[in-house]
């Protein structure tokens, strides 16, 4: 393939990207960089006055959400497909890591909370998406898990099974809707660089501790998630589907020397 045409496998001129939890760290990465490839966004985050904000300056519709409510779930796919004419891609991107507890430890309230914020939207909302997407023939989703779903962690348990049931969401989006020509992929970073790794990079002997543990001895900057999910959402990767891509600088592969 000529350099390019495989350049302009990445761009996505035309298309129409929902984000989830863009106002800041990796969403925000994504937004921009999407933006910059030519597509047009539909943001949805919490915090309206911060949505509102980065959706005029990126020239995107805002739908400020709760993403943790059924019912706005519902809503903000129907005003995305209704305010666009069709969603293209889906990131769920929008996620809390909770309170650092053993499993027994964690509040009800708490964990219902986590649930539905990391789990629960991804699922209610490609429920209503990928229905749109199948009826056009084509579309790619795209689930921000973590590698913390792909270990143990004595603390970070609940977090670590919603992000695990993401990768299998994905998994199972892309057997049921690939005959329709829709896409799913999760990504799964491991320690990057946003506000919820502050505390640990910000502790010299946390991030020796951390770092020690991963080849590239360094933290992933968001934008080089947001660049996967620019492979997964575009043409580029349009063979894949149903995978878990791993960036987290070898820390799964690492025995820790």
């Amino acid at each position: 393939m000529p350099t390019s045409d495989a350049l302009s496998a990445f761009r996505l001129d035309g298309r129409t990207a929902l984000i989830t939890g863009p106002v800041r760290g990796i969403g925000l990465a994504i937004a921009r960089l999407f933006a910059g490839a030519g597509a047009r966004l539909v943001l949805a985050d919490v915090d309206a006055v911060a949505c509102d904000a980065l959706a005029g300056e990126l020239g995107g519709i805002s739908i400020p959400t709760d993403v943790s409510d059924a019912a706005a779930i519902a809503r903000l796919a129907e005003q995305a497909e209704a305010q666009t004419g069709g969603i293209d891609i889906l990131v769920c991107n929008a996620g809390i890591a909770g309170q650092a507890s053993p499993l027994h430890v964690l509040d009800e309230v708490e964990r219902e909370r986590l649930y539905a914020i990391n789990l629960l939207h991804p699922l209610r909302l490609t429920g209503h998406i990928a229905l749109a997407m199948a009826a056009r023939g084509r579309g790619s989703i795209v689930l921000l898990s973590s590698i913390a779903g792909l270990r143990g962690n004595a603390m970070l348990g609940h977090y670590g099974m919603t992000k695990a049931a993401l990768a299998q969401l994905a998994r199972n989006l892309a057997v049921e809707w690939g005959p329709s020509g829709v896409r799913a992929n999760a990504i799964a970073p491991g320690l990057i660089e946003t506000d919820w790794a502050g505390a640990i990079l910000s502790s010299p002997e946390r991030a020796a501790r951390r770092l020690g543990m991963t080849p590239l001895r360094r933290a992933g900057s968001p934008d080089e998630i947001a660049a996967t999910a620019l492979y997964l959402a575009s043409d580029a990767g349009g063979f894949t589907t149903g995978q878990t891509i791993v960036v987290d600088g070898g820390t799964l592969i690492s025995d820790g020397s």
